[in-house]
């Protein structure tokens, strides 16, 4: 099959052959319908991030079941599936307990060293071992990952668009509902309006936020945000964002979202709170950045930062749910799609997300 390949920060990311072995016990093989570019895959050809590489790319995708591995039993041929870049090993006790976003298997196994469960990759080239990226490497034709990270959705959503729900809607809706649980009549901001803090934005609206303040450096993408819910927006290339945001709400956010994973966005965000509010950190920065605090002004006003990975979901209970509200008209999806790309465009499209210029493109093999 075509799929592409990561080698080293710096070098080009390349389309080529690529030998995918089949899927062996509690696995499927997944024949990909689109693959989305998020912010994830730019930190890794940056080199923000560690990755064992060389890597096929790729983390968010949907796609039709087309092989099943030994004792799979909750999928058939032809479902139609979102891939989940925590596949749950339902094992561990984060799994037992409800909090499958927090694997410890795939913490310690499937994302540090580019794996499946067993510990091997299913992924060559020309004789040259390969591996995966988040149990994923979605920027091919065909993937093989466990089967709990393959989830069984409706057939009659629209299946390149539902690729967005597995990282983009989650994460961003899931940081709202399920991370910070935000009540009815809260006041939000969110600090960047790209794919993931337009769906906070939405995940804010679907809480029943009496006001969501969209923070961002491009007026185009507050414009939108109002689109997908936001009540106020503030140009961030114009004005201090913290100054701005205590003029629209003087007792300060009951909930603040940093979108971006900057430090300077991280810290706005804390700045931001009033009187027991929340610091939501969803947007993911480069490994080894600081962000500082008051911890005095922190304690005193009963405030709290709260990190959000994959917006604390239970894939196989979240994703099909958040498919249903595109379905009834609750969620957008259609306006976070830039563009719709060949995989050998795999390059162009993560330069136009590096330039802000694209919130996401769809990777069509």
């Amino acid at each position: 099959m075509k799929g592409v390949v990561f080698r080293s920060p710096g070098t080009p990311v390349e389309l080529m052959d690529v030998q995918l072995d089949p899927p062996k016990a509690g696995e499927v093989r997944v024949k990909i319908a689109a693959a989305g570019v998020c912010h994830s895959d730019l930190h890794v050809r940056r080199g923000e991030w560690a990755a064992a590489s060389p890597l096929v790319m790729g983390h968010e995708g949907s796609g039709v079941v087309v092989e099943l591995g030994d004792g799979v039993t909750s999928l058939a041929v032809g479902d139609h599936v979102v891939l989940s870049w925590v596949p749950p090993c339902g094992e561990c006790r984060y799994c037992r307990s409800g909090h499958e976003a927090r694997c410890q298997k795939v913490a310690t196994v499937v994302a540090p060293l580019g794996v499946l469960f067993d510990g091997t990759s299913r992924l060559s080239a020309a004789g040259e071992p390969l591996h995966h990226y988040l149990g994923v490497s979605s920027y091919a034709e065909e993937v093989v990952v466990p089967a709990s990270g393959a989830i069984k959705v409706r057939d009659d959503a629209p299946l390149d668009l539902v690729a967005l729900v597995g990282c983009a809607v989650a994460t961003g809706v899931g940081a709202v509902l399920n991370t910070a649980s935000v009540e009815s009549g809260s006041t939000v901001v969110v600090i960047g309006c790209g794919g993931v803090g337009l769906n906070v934005v939405q995940g804010a609206r679907l809480a029943g936020a009496a006001r969501i303040v969209a923070v961002d450096v491009l007026p185009a993408k507050t414009a939108l945000a109002v689109q997908f819910g936001a009540t106020d927006r503030i140009d961030a290339s114009e004005r201090d964002a913290v100054q701005a945001l205590f003029e629209l709400i003087p007792d300060g956010a009951d909930y603040a979202f940093d979108a971006i994973g900057r430090t300077s966005t991280t810290e706005q965000a804390i700045q931001m709170l009033g009187l027991g509010g929340a610091a939501v950190i969803v947007g993911l920065p480069p490994t080894g950045a600081r962000a500082s605090f008051e911890p005095l002004v922190l304690a005193e006003a009963d405030q709290r930062i709260l990190g959000s990975n994959y917006g604390s979901v239970r894939p196989s209970i979240d994703i099909p749910a958040l498919v249903d509200r595109y379905m009834d008209g609750q969620l957008l999806l259609d306006p976070l799609v830039s563009s719709r790309r060949p995989l050998a465009e795999a390059a162009a499209a993560l330069d136009d997300l590096e330039s802000g210029s694209a919130l996401r493109t769809l990777l069509i093999p």
